[in-house]
């Protein structure tokens, strides 16, 4: 197996990695100090010398994403051996690392389960692919996809699969992302036929419908499901639309038609006719009664264009939809909302509404999944007041990660025309500044407060 170094913690709490190949100790400040200098650096080169350099920057991306892993393992070990060792139950010994990992890295706590994940089977399981990573044969995303095929085999199926494919740095040559998904997908099957099953069926648990906000107010609406009710679905949305089409009089397009067929058959009413649930937009009331060009935000997708946000509002106000109009109060030159206070241990639902609305989705640093939770930033059972201050909107793994051992959190004392803000502390030892975004505002409006306006659009009952 190849080397894959030793970890230490120094006497300031610093993780160590030493190459036992070299007993060369690196430490972060050594890895500032290359990033300052690749920073610094000027490049005055030819063509020829450009590509030498792009080609040695990608070897030094892929290095460092094999150190990366060696790092995260470490740091994954050690926390849960410490726990251990003191005698926590198994389930908290490694809850919160991967928020940690996640948070590191600038990435959401579900990616650093992934990035997690991935440094365990590396450094563990797949020394061939762990070197191919660290020599820059394979980048990360390569390197995933043969973790990724192989995470259902035994680990002595998966080190032969790993064996068979990156020992020979000559076997994966040139290949794209396919071709190595192929080749592992062909040996694992070989090998074992029965984990593939086991796999098929793991998956078919996790299907699921999802948004992505597109370019120019468009929308990618999702779903993941087996590949035979996908391709029945598709083939479904197909024949009906060319029976429109064959029918004479259509001006849409075979895509179009399809689009609006999804539409139709999910919500049950024409796609012409609108939305029939409820939703929220957010803008300011200038844009509203004067037309002042500016930005609006809807929940569920992000900002949009005002001009967008107010057709929204009359083809609404045109048809059979009830509209109610909600006043929210923020400041003319930050967009901060106007905080309210509750006595509730829980979060009223105009309370929790403005949180909502204030922090449009989860407020952990780097995390964009949606708000499930409401939660007091210091506990209720700490003091914590029920209040848009000490509130944050959460995701469901965030909220369980900051209830686990270590973890705090306290909301930065903020004036009334500031943007609300918090502090999250790791069990590390480690913050990160969480900052809500601000209600969109328009700069010649001079009003002590910006009175902004929240459509509730739905169908009439």
């Amino acid at each position: 197996m190849p080397d894959s170094g030793e970890h230490t913690f120094d006497s300031h709490g610093g993780l160590v990695v030493t190459n036992l190949a070299s007993d060369i100790a690196l430490t972060a400040q050594d890895v500032l100090v290359f990033v300052a200098r690749v920073q610094r650096a000027q490049f005055d080169v030819d063509a020829a010398t450009g590509i030498d350099i792009i080609s040695a920057l990608e070897t030094a991306k892929c290095a460092c994403v094999a150190a990366q892993a060696v790092v995260t393992d470490a740091v994954a070990i050690t926390i849960s051996n410490e726990r251990k060792e003191r005698g926590k139950p198994k389930p908290q010994w490694r809850r919160g690392i991967a928020s940690q990992i996640g948070l590191a890295r600038r990435e959401s706590p579900h990616r650093g389960g992934t990035h997690l994940g991935l440094a365990r089977a590396l450094v563990h399981e797949m020394p061939h692919t762990m070197a191919r990573l660290r020599a820059g044969d394979l980048n990360e995303w390569r390197a995933m996809i043969l973790v990724r095929e192989t995470a259902c085999l035994t680990a002595e199926d998966r080190g032969t699969i790993d064996e068979r494919l990156c020992a020979d740095p000559a076997t994966l040559a040139g290949a794209g992302d396919r071709k190595i998904e192929g080749r592992a997908r062909s040996l694992a099957n070989q090998l074992d036929a029965a984990s593939q099953v086991k796999r098929r069926a793991k998956a078919y648990s996790n299907r699921r419908t999802s948004t992505r906000p597109a370019p120019d107010s468009m929308c990618s609406f999702t779903t993941l499901a087996s590949m035979e009710r996908a391709v029945g679905m598709w083939a479904t949305l197909r024949r009906d639309a060319d029976t429109i089409i064959n029918a004479g009089g259509e001006t849409r397009t075979r895509d179009q038609i399809m689009a609006d067929l999804v539409f139709e058959r999910i919500t049950g009413v024409s796609a012409a006719a609108g939305s029939p649930v409820t939703v929220n937009v957010v803008l300011p009331d200038t844009a509203l009664l004067s037309g002042n060009a500016g930005s609006a935000h809807l929940q569920g997708y992000g900002d949009i264009p005002s001009d967008v946000a107010q057709k929204l509002v009359r083809e609404a106000l045109d048809s059979e939809t009830r509209v109610a109009l909600r006043r929210l109060y923020a400041n003319p030159e930050t967009g901060a909302l106007t905080a309210m206070e509750s006595k509730s241990r829980t979060f009223p639902t105009a309370l929790a509404r403005l949180i909502d609305v204030r922090d449009r989705t989860c407020r952990t640093p780097w995390c964009d999944a949606p708000i499930r939770h409401h939660d007091h930033i210091v506990p209720h059972a700490a003091g914590g007041r029920t209040t848009a201050e000490n509130g944050a909107g959460l995701c469901a793994a965030c909220n369980y990660a900051k209830e686990g051992e270590g973890w705090k959190a306290r909301p930065e004392r903020t004036g009334r025309r500031e943007l609300h803000k918090y502090g999250v502390m790791t069990p590390t030892g480690h913050t990160y500044i969480s900052t809500a975004s601000g209600v969109s505002v328009i700069e010649h409006y001079t009003s002590q407060i910006e009175n902004g306006i929240v459509f509730d659009i739905g169908v009439v009952a």
